[in-house]
């Protein structure tokens, strides 16, 4: 008697499963190829150190920050008492102030 095993070895692949087993060999590579891009991008992106406040950069005394910004050659800090101060990125040194004025409440009526 013939083995089961052998009669089907002898039989040709059907082409559906050729492509089949095509288009799962591209997709494994197109996942591995986008890790590796992903991987990539994360380490270039977290390389990048981001801007720099300049290190003589010191506020008014009793003065404290609640935000800050950046521009070119320019570093604006938000303050608690509702001043805009900006500060030349290179030097450190304050430039302009400006005071933030509350909008009137609207009137309903």
């Amino acid at each position: 008697m013939d083995d089961p095993s052998e009669t089907q070895a002898e039989l040709p692949e059907p082409a559906n499963l050729r492509f089949l087993r095509l288009l799962v060999t591209v997709l494994t590579g197109v996942m591995i190829a986008g890790v590796i891009l992903i991987i990539a991008l994360i380490v270039i992106r977290f390389r990048d150190p981001g801007p720099q406040v300049p290190e003589d950069l010191s506020l008014p005394a009793g003065v404290s920050a609640e935000a800050v910004t950046f521009g070119t050659g320019w570093v604006a800090v938000v303050t608690q008492d509702d001043r805009i101060l900006i500060f030349d990125r290179v030097t450190g040194r304050m430039t302009q102030q400006v005071t933030i004025s509350a909008p009137a409440p609207a009137v309903t009526e």
